[in-house]
């Protein structure tokens, strides 16, 4: 088991992440290239802070999250958690870390067992890492975090297709919660809901992580949850992270041409929080042939020579505390 000495006060750092997916042809079912979804990617999640991972879809945000939890495999990199790498660890030695990092899946009705009362799904957890000593204290904590999730005790005997959508994230989000982690990976948790649904969502995760003490990987496309949850960003641009920095950083000051046009996107009614970015062009290269150079170039609108021949570093900013992959950060003209 590979330790580290020195974690900084990080509950999570990813570090040099690569997650490629093979294509495979013909009758022999050769390899004959490699969908990048995740390369080479850099993430910090500090304890009782909310990272939001964000970027437009496909561009790898849902792997990330994955591989973090191994639900799929990493070819290379470092997933450190608690001064340990999960990568390195074997089966055995993985399980008594996955109780501290939980899943919230995107679909709630797709991510219940239909033949499973709530009670059997959110005592899952329960049951796996020994939880409860017996049967009736098992049920007893189940009650208990259907309360934790605003719902009804008694909605424990019912089937996931009894309840509305709200109501299943809310199982769901029970169930993550069931073996006490320290961090949760919300993927898109809120994007099937009702907006109205949504915000209740939101503040039960925001009241859950100052009562708790939790952690929060939030993945989502949407930059109005970011600005109302996230503490710190993170922006995904085709496999690779492109700005990080603190939300109302990078909400006012961003430094990556991807993430300006980004948040020039959100729609306002206020002509004086207009932002003037020029728009992106064009569309989302393939994952499975990314561009030479700046993976953005082809899409940039202030492009340069240098972008098309040479991949920017991810440069550090405001003293270490944002990041950018932009050769005007590095040459510090942004």
């Amino acid at each position: 088991m590979a330790e580290r000495a020195e974690q900084r006060d990080a509950l999570l750092q990813v570090r040099s992440l690569r997650t490629w997916f093979p294509i495979k042809q013909g009758v022999f079912r050769k390899t004959v290239g490699h969908v990048k979804a995740v390369d080479d990617v850099f993430l910090d999640i500090h304890p009782g802070e909310t990272l939001a991972l964000v970027g437009e879809s496909g561009c790898g945000k849902t792997t990330v999250g994955r591989s973090i939890l191994r639900l799929e495999p990493a070819q290379e990199g470092e997933v450190w958690f608690d001064g340990v790498d999960l990568l390195s660890l074997s089966r055995d030695e993985l399980h008594p870390y996955r109780r501290r990092l939980q899943f919230v899946f995107q679909d709630p009705m797709a991510s219940l067992d239909p033949r499973m009362r709530v009670r059997e799904i959110v005592g899952e957890g329960l049951r796996s890492f020994g939880i409860g000593k017996t049967q009736q204290e098992r049920t007893d904590r189940v009650a208990h975090l259907l309360e934790r999730v605003q719902l009804n005790p008694d909605h424990m005997w019912r089937y996931p297709h009894e309840f509305s959508g709200g109501q299943r994230q809310r199982i769901g989000i029970a169930r993550a919660l069931a073996p006490e982690p320290q961090l949760l990976i919300c993927d898109e948790a809120v994007s099937a809901l009702d907006v109205s649904i949504q915000a209740q969502i939101l503040n039960l995760l925001r009241d859950l992580q100052q009562e708790l003490g939790l952690a929060y990987l939030f993945i989502t496309h949407d930059l109005g949850v970011v600005k109302y949850l996230a503490h710190e960003v993170a922006v995904m641009y085709l496999g690779q992270i492109v700005e990080t920095g603190r939300t109302a950083e990078i909400f006012e000051a961003p430094q990556h041409p991807y993430t300006k046009a980004l948040l020039a996107a959100i729609p306002s009614i206020d002509p004086d929080r207009r932002s003037g970015a020029p728009p992106v062009l064009g569309d989302v290269p393939s994952p499975a042939n990314p561009p030479a150079g700046c993976r953005f170039h082809t899409r940039c609108p202030v492009v340069f020579d240098r972008c098309s021949s040479e991949a920017p570093p991810l440069v550090s900013l405001r003293d270490g505390a944002a990041s950018s992959r932009c050769f005007l950060a590095e040459d510090g003209t942004l």
